[in-house]
């Protein structure tokens, strides 16, 4: 076969197309290819094989033959319910296991504040409380020296250095000596982002600490309440604190 035959046969052959959508049955959705048939069939028959091993196990088994899921469940409705044992535990087992409780979300509350009272001694106890913004009060005795009011002058110090409520010295201070620490605006753009994610945590901290403090609250309330002397709930439960009872008075021995 000449080169020019099978050019001329290559170009009569017609391009490979997917069979078209029938009107009727576009709304099912595109004709699957061989491809698909051929993991579905897989599928169907990889499920019956599975089927037909749990009837051959199922035939196979004794009916007769003992297991402990017997005695442990029980029939409603025609459908067996697995019993579910009922835990025998006394009041001062109870009472235990709240006491241990308590003990553990005391330990790690205290643990807690051991790492906020570290972090504040970190950060020079600068806005520890997470107060409000700072205020400098200055006092005055006419209108004209609030309108004439100089706050550099007042603090002595430059002008530059007024936003700062630490480190601020004065300008008798900056003439005998010369200035301290990173002065680079870079450099304490890194600084002050450090300082804010050390006072994010420390926020964090104290969050953490107040939660712990109001769970363990709210676990001694419970233990308070397997007592069996008569109470009275004065202040339902909330997110911030625990309930509030009012216990009748009982003399002890």
């Amino acid at each position: 076969m000449s080169a020019a035959f099978r050019k001329a046969a290559k170009a009569r052959q017609r391009p490979h197309r997917e069979r078209a959508q029938p009107a009727a049955r576009t709304k099912l959705g595109l004709l699957e290819k061989k491809k698909d048939y051929r993991l579905r069939a897989r599928d169907y028959h990889k499920k019956q094989n599975a089927l037909r091993a749990m009837q051959k196990k199922a035939l196979d088994k004794n009916p007769d033959e003992f297991y402990f899921k017997m005695i442990r469940a029980e029939l409603k409705d025609g459908v067996h319910v697995i019993k579910r044992p009922n835990d025998e535990i006394t009041p001062d087992q109870v009472k235990l296991m709240r006491t241990q409780d308590i003990k553990y979300i005391e330990m790690k509350r205290v643990a807690e504040a051991k790492k906020i009272e570290r972090l504040k001694a970190e950060l020079h106890l600068l806005d520890a409380a997470g107060s409000g913004p700072r205020r400098h009060l200055f006092f005055v005795d006419t209108q004209r020296e609030v309108k004439e009011f100089d706050i550099a002058a007042r603090l002595d110090t430059v002008p530059e250095l007024i936003d700062r409520v630490y480190n601020r010295p004065t300008i008798a201070t900056l003439q005998r000596e010369t200035v301290k620490g990173p002065t680079d605006p870079a450099h304490l753009k890194k600084l002050a982002q450090e300082r804010k994610n050390q006072y994010n945590l420390l926020r964090q901290r104290i969050e953490r600490e107040k939660a712990m403090f109001v769970i363990s609250q709210k676990i001694q309330t419970r233990k308070d309440l397997l007592d069996k002397t008569h109470k009275v709930k004065v202040k339902k439960e909330t997110v911030t604190g625990p309930a509030i009872y009012k216990f009748k008075f009982q003399r002890k021995r």
